[in-house]
């Protein structure tokens, strides 16, 4: 078992209480059975996400809708495995999802595991979701320094140069500039 399915276990075993379907759902190989969590009414939020998780990394794209969701939710623990599980999808619309989780400024308290798993990816929308997610960032005063050292560090990572402007203006910040100065060495010299 892997590390990450089994953390996700340990933390679901806890929240089902010892329901008898737990076993099932951590057992089954057929993916069926688990997609049909995803769409049974009823269903307890650990089983959706216990499912949603087995099949997003079996590569099943029936868990695409939960994943996201659960990408977005309040629980970083939650966050953290649905963006493992999304990493491993191999789905064309994850990140465009990530993207537009990562940009939403009224859910920006949630980005941080978006603004990773964009990174991961490495996809097109990552660089100009993560500029503009650190941009509104640098404002006096922002909450969020965690998700915008999140996409100081990722832009970093990925080396376009196109965040060269607003990893200069991250320069300024005082809990930033450490991460600008490593990304922006990271980055290709201009020729």
């Amino acid at each position: 078992m892997d590390e990450e399915l089994r953390s996700l276990t340990e933390r679901v075993r806890s929240e089902s209480g010892g329901a008898a379907g737990y076993d099932r759902l951590v057992t089954t190989e057929s993916t069926d059975e688990l997609a049909g969590v995803l769409v049974e009414p009823g269903q307890p939020l650990w089983a959706r996400e216990l499912a949603a998780f087995r099949l997003g990394v079996a590569g099943d794209r029936r868990a695409f809708e939960s994943l996201v969701l659960l990408l977005n939710h309040r629980d970083p623990p939650r966050c953290a495995s649905a963006a493992y599980a999304l990493s491993r999808l191999g789905d064309p619309r994850t990140a465009r999802a990530a993207a537009a989780l990562a940009t939403n400024e009224l859910r920006v308290a949630y980005a941080l595991h978006p603004v990773r798993l964009l990174v991961e990816l490495r996809a097109p929308e990552a660089v100009p979701a993560l500029i503009t997610t650190l941009q509104r960032r640098l404002r006096p005063h922002d909450p969020y320094r965690r998700v915008a050292l999140a996409c100081v560090d990722g832009l970093g990572a990925l080396g376009d140069a196109r965040a060269r402007t607003v990893l200069n203006e991250a320069l300024a910040h005082p809990t930033l500039a450490e991460a600008a100065v490593r990304a922006l060495a990271r980055i290709p010299k201009r020729r």
